[in-house]
């Protein structure tokens, strides 16, 4: 992994960083920005804040909806048994057992997706400093690629006495 990023003490000088960056044609999905503390009067703490979760969450609360509705189909209409002319299949009976089991499916569904956003299950370690914990703003790139070098470092360098720091 080769990354280079700087650590900014205050929100206007970690905003002018992103600007800088985007200026030198980093798109905001590249751009990593790590604060101890929410940052929600700045822009860059809105990078890539949609997400798609609710609609995975109702994805997964259908599918366990329509599995357990067919398995209770299936049991009440598979054994023989003489309800005396009443319907086989009652919804009163199972409404808790549908209930839970949607709420089930909507729940694996969700945690699946945070893992998965979240890159909990990846092998390198993430962009971090411990200065973070401290009341620093990291702002950096992962995976420099074909990117020119000095112009991120440049982006970067917007305050003054700002350090960079590189990870090979």
């Amino acid at each position: 992994m080769s990354a280079v990023y700087a650590l900014y003490s205050e929100g206007a000088d970690a905003q002018r960083a992103v600007d800088g960056l985007r200026a030198a044609g980093v798109q905001d999905g590249d751009i990593t920005v790590i604060s101890s503390t929410p940052m929600e009067d700045f822009e860059f703490s809105h990078i890539d804040s949609k997400n798609r979760l609710w609609w995975v969450a109702c994805a997964g609360g259908l599918i366990g909806f329509a599995l357990i509705v067919s398995l209770a189909v299936y049991t009440s209409s598979d054994w023989p048994m003489n309800v005396g002319n009443m319907s086989v299949v009652s919804g009163w009976a199972f409404l808790v057992p549908i209930f839970e089991v949607t709420m089930l499916g909507a729940i694996l569904a969700t945690v699946g997706t945070l893992i998965v956003t979240a890159k909990l299950g990846r092998r390198r370690p993430a962009l971090y400093d411990p200065e973070v914990s401290d009341g620093k703003i990291l702002v950096g790139i992962e995976d420099l690629g074909q990117r020119k070098v000095a112009d991120v470092e440049g982006a970067l360098r917007v305050t003054p006495n700002v350090a960079l720091k590189t990870i090979a």
